[in-house]
């Protein structure tokens, strides 16, 4: 699919939200990638074809925000080669960590590098193409089971109560992005997004209350999903983090400004001190950062 279809870029001004940002504060889902004339090929499979976006601007967004690390995520376009991302990793050790995809005979010497990168996570991807799918689940859990990572998931939450028994069973926790990319045109009360609420609330479950542009049609700034976030803070404030998911890949409709993503983060969680515990100590126990 060397004719995927090519991606707008962020927005290049980005500006700053209208509450003042907590010390600390992590964006826990980001992508970066090389100038396609010089980093690693994309894969064929891959279902959209993006443009660079590279550490020095996702940084700079940051600086607009007031956001001070961040969780960066290996996009599929790149398959399961982590190279770009992990030479990001190793630019900002102190600032990042990782998510890695790799297929389920990866090596231990490869988990162990990964590890040492900076990298918490495997994600697996049933939406785009590039991923690796859910039939690798249960064995990549066992594989990451000592190294106390977790399993991150970019699926479509509709159905989510067929695989939530699998969940259940896994040996480690698990995350799922983007509110599940479930539809805000479903309604709250939909089986598939309680299903979500109920594993927040009562399993290894995590939530990342981002990409409010993927599940709403619009128009910016998304306040259908006002209520789908609440529902989520009510039941599991201490499973939910936020990330802006620069730099909007496939993204169809007007390009969101950061800032605005994060005014509505304000919306979503009124109250400053929850709204902390998303930005600073969720991600502190997920993703292994060191007190700011």
């Amino acid at each position: 699919m060397d004719d995927a279809s090519l991606c707008q870029g962020p927005d290049p001004n980005p500006r700053a939200p209208r509450f003042r940002m907590p010390k600390g504060a992590v964006d826990c889902h980001a992508h970066v990638i090389a100038d396609p004339s010089a980093g690693p090929p994309f894969v064929a499979g891959r279902s959209y074809t993006p443009p660079a976006a590279s550490l020095d601007s996702y940084f700079a967004m940051h600086d607009a925000l007031g956001i001070a690390r961040g969780v960066l995520v290996q996009i599929s376009v790149y398959g399961t080669d982590n190279r770009v991302m992990v030479e990001a990793l190793k630019r900002a050790p102190k600032r990042l960590r990782g998510i890695g995809v790799v297929p389920p005979d990866v090596s231990e010497r490869e988990l162990e590098s990964l590890d040492r990168a900076g990298v918490r996570g495997l994600r697996l991807n049933i939406l785009f193409g590039g991923g690796v799918g859910l039939d690798a689940m249960e064995t990549l859990a066992q594989r990451i089971k000592g190294l106390g990572w977790h399993i991150q998931l970019l699926l479509d939450a509709t159905n989510l109560h067929e695989l939530a028994p699998r969940l259940e069973k896994l040996p480690v926790p698990f995350a799922i992005d983007h509110f599940g990319n479930f539809p805000t045109r479903l309604g709250v009360a939909h089986r598939g997004f309680q299903t979500l609420v109920g594993l927040a609330r009562g399993a290894d479950c995590w939530v990342k209350i981002s990409g409010a542009n993927r599940t709403s049609p619009g128009p910016i700034p998304y306040r259908d999903t006002i209520p789908f976030a609440r529902a989520l803070v009510e039941a599991a404030p201490g499973r939910l983090v936020w990330g802006t998911d620069w730099p909007h890949v496939s993204e169809q409709k007007p390009m969101p400004n950061d800032g605005d993503l994060l005014d509505l983060l304000a919306e979503w969680v009124p109250d400053e001190a929850t709204r902390n515990r998303i930005l600073v100590e969720n991600p502190m126990r997920l993703y292994g950062f060191p007190s700011p």
